[in-house]
């Protein structure tokens, strides 16, 4: 693999030329170890964009050498980088959406550390807490925009999907930039980029030039998941569930295309939230949607709801099969019905306050294996506490796929366990045996050795 020995690259960003030595001085690795390792990963990550690399653990293996440094200047700072992806550069100068995403995650952790370790910290410990501190990290981003009207369709969808899945994406995001829809993805490849790369084509022809393409991502998945060329905002947020929180306190409507465990624990978070009966009077479409080749995998998600939530559940989402432009007029519709809702109950149009979001949705679930074998899987819980139990059980799932700390655990200890109700173990093992057969667990795995064991089966 190419590397670039050294490079020196500045902020186009005014606002990180303002910085205080303080704020500089958390990311030297002399001063906060902690703060420093974690920039260095996420930083990798975004230099090594483009790549088909899902692995975090082999990222950082391959590029072990990798170093940043952040230079505090009288004027600003500069970052030196050292043995970085050769294809983060064109001539010898790093490609300019690369710098700039390279600055947004500098941004983030500058931020979002000094907020959570200095005076003005966040307060992490109540939900109302939580929700201002995502708040307040998406609006120091320039992510929250006041007095625009409801306007940001979130697509989630896998990374690893096939060619004809990506195709079908970047024809809804066609579909969607033709009626001046922005898109909001986890930032990667796969149905994250599709929507994004079809909507540009869409903003251009009707001559649309404020298009937004949002990355929403978080460090534990951010070298799996990379930002793609497309995205023009990107905002890291401390962890899963706080990126979550950030996809629906944003989103006007939500699409949801084919993928895998990822996309799963996506699923059953946004309904664990609109079947709570706090959330009954919300207007929150969510629409899922495939080409026709792909039609078994919507099937057997609507099945898997219905069977372990019950038909309540599918109330809450309508499958739209090989029709682009009826996705794209529903969710035109969507957003109309949005504006009026909050225009008429007063609401924020850029960011849903009223939306309301259980603690144990917000406290991030660390995916060891006795947190994974103490799930509760039981159809005697309420539908909403049930779909967020199963949420658990997915990004543990992924976890232990793509992410440093997951594919640690399962090396160390073997396979998760996981364990409950026998019914629900039934659907979960026939939904996740479906996800392996269609390849859609991890990108160029010819033979995927599961990272999970269903307890009983």
């Amino acid at each position: 693999m190419q590397k670039v020995p050294k490079a020196s690259v500045r902020p186009d960003n005014s606002k990180l030329n303002l910085l205080s030595h303080r704020e500089v001085d958390g990311l030297v690795a002399t001063s906060n170890q902690n703060v420093y390792e974690l920039f260095r990963q996420c930083a990798l990550a975004i230099l090594n964009t483009g790549s088909d690399q899902d692995d975090g653990a082999q990222l950082l293996k391959d590029f072990s050498d990798f170093d940043i440094k952040v230079v505090q200047q009288s004027r600003g700072l500069k970052l030196e980088v050292f043995n970085a992806p050769e294809s983060a550069f064109v001539d010898g100068q790093m490609i300019n959406g690369i710098q700039e995403h390279l600055f947004s995650v500098l941004r983030d952790i500058v931020f979002t550390s000094h907020k959570m370790t200095k005076e003005d910290k966040f307060n992490l410990q109540s939900p109302e807490g939580i929700t201002d501190a995502v708040f307040r990290i998406l609006r120091n981003g320039d992510i929250v925009k006041p007095n625009v009207a409801p306007n940001l369709a979130v697509c989630w969808g896998g990374h690893s999907i096939s060619e004809h899945e990506y195709k079908y994406s970047k024809q809804v995001g066609y579909e969607l930039g033709l009626r001046n829809i922005d898109i909001v993805t986890g930032c990667g490849i796969g149905a994250m980029k599709g929507p994004m790369k079809g909507a540009t084509i869409g903003h251009a022809k009707q001559r649309y030039g404020s298009g937004r393409y949002i990355g929403i991502s978080e460090p534990g998945i951010i070298a799996s998941e990379s930002p793609n060329p497309i995205v023009n905002e990107l905002v890291i947020l401390p962890d899963i569930e706080k990126r979550l929180e950030a996809f629906v306190r944003l989103a006007h409507t939500i699409i949801v295309f084919p993928g895998g465990a990822g996309t799963a624990e996506e699923v059953l978070y946004i309904l664990s939230l609109l079947m709570h009966p706090k959330n009954k009077n919300e207007s929150l479409s969510l629409i899922f949607t495939a080409p026709k080749s792909s039609e078994d995998y919507f099937h057997g998600m609507d099945e898997f709801i219905r069977n372990t939530l019950g038909e309540e559940a599918t109330k809450h989402y309508q499958i739209i099969i090989d029709d682009p432009k009826q996705v794209a007029k529903e969710t035109r519709r969507s957003l109309d019905a949005v504006l009026q809702h909050r225009r008429k109950n007063q609401e924020s149009y850029c960011y849903n306050w009223q939306l309301h979001i259980e603690p144990d949705l917000q406290t991030p679930f660390i995916p060891t294996h006795d947190n994974m074998a103490a799930l509760s899987l039981d159809k005697t819980l309420p539908c909403h506490t049930l779909s967020a139990q199963l949420r658990c059980a997915f990004s543990g799932i992924v976890a232990g796929n793509v992410k440093p700390f997951g594919i640690e655990q399962v090396s160390k200890y073997g396979p998760y366990l996981i364990k409950g109700e026998a019914e629900i173990l039934f659907e979960l093992d026939k939904l996740l045996r479906k996800f392996v057969v269609q390849r859609r667990m991890k990108l160029n795995i010819d033979n995927y050795q599961p990272c999970y064991k269903i307890a009983n089966i």
